[in-house]
């Protein structure tokens, strides 16, 4: 499983989008590594598999902006079990 956070320099929103998707792993019994990357992202996007939780139906996200629709728990642990089942 992969699991990504990309978020762009100095977003506010980063620090607690790392802490919940952590919460999340831990609470699931996933051991698994995320891998941070900083950029010219939508800040803060979550991606397991390379799906956007919050946007599951969409494609990979792009540009350099704060999100409005910042991870949610239930979407970070919907996403996560969908990808452990797979």
């Amino acid at each position: 499983m992969r699991v990504e956070l990309l978020t762009s320099p100095g977003c506010p929103n980063a620090e607690p989008a790392r802490s919940l998707l952590r919460e999340c792993l831990k609470s699931l019994g996933i051991a698994a590594t995320i891998i941070d990357r900083v950029g010219t992202y939508p800040s803060p996007t979550v991606l397991i598999d390379d799906v956007d939780v919050m946007q599951p139906d969409s494609t990979p996200p792009s540009g350099d902006a704060c999100r409005l629709d910042v991870p949610t728990s239930d979407r970070i642990l919907r996403a996560l079990k969908t990808a452990a089942a797979d």
